[in-house]
């Protein structure tokens, strides 16, 4: 029997064990940092909709796979993601935190790399893969949706 593939690359023990945040105001600043609902995600959802489109929302695509599409159109078999411009280190605006700087450019970097297996493992389930930057107009966004799902 085949071990099963696992979806992201293992990280290493340093950088799983997160450093202390720098102050108790950023602690509590990046804790609240939503992973579902955020508002670029409600803004195209909301004009998805209007537009007479369903999906399901934070949904896992494939049982094996542990990452969760932001938008998921299960018949259509396509996964949008909108991405956070610092999380997955936008080009337009990504950032370097100071404090930290190695372990955030590791994690970082790891995140990057991860969003690149998940779309090869879900294009090779069959799934087209849509990645939207938050910082895009959800008007331009919700255009690129519709033009990969073609027409209703």
């Amino acid at each position: 029997m085949t071990e099963p593939v696992r979806e992201r690359p293992r990280q290493s023990k340093d950088l799983r064990a997160r450093p202390a945040a720098e102050t108790e105001q950023k602690r509590r600043s990046m804790s609240r940092q939503r992973s579902r609902d955020t508002g670029p995600e409600l803004a195209i959802r909301t004009r998805l909709h209007a537009m007479g489109y369903r999906y399901r929302v934070d949904h896992r695509p494939l049982p094996a796979v542990r990452t969760r599409g932001d938008i998921v159109f299960t018949r259509a078999r396509l996964v949008v993601f909108v991405d956070g411009c610092f999380w997955h280190q936008c080009p337009v605006h990504r950032t370097s935190p100071r404090h930290n700087g190695d372990w955030w450019e590791a994690k970082l970097a790891a995140n990057v790399e991860r969003d690149r297996a998940t779309d090869l493992r879900l294009a090779g389930a069959g799934f087209r893969v849509v990645r939207i930057w938050e910082h895009e107009p959800p008007d331009e966004a919700v255009a690129t949706i519709v033009r990969a799902l073609g027409a209703p």
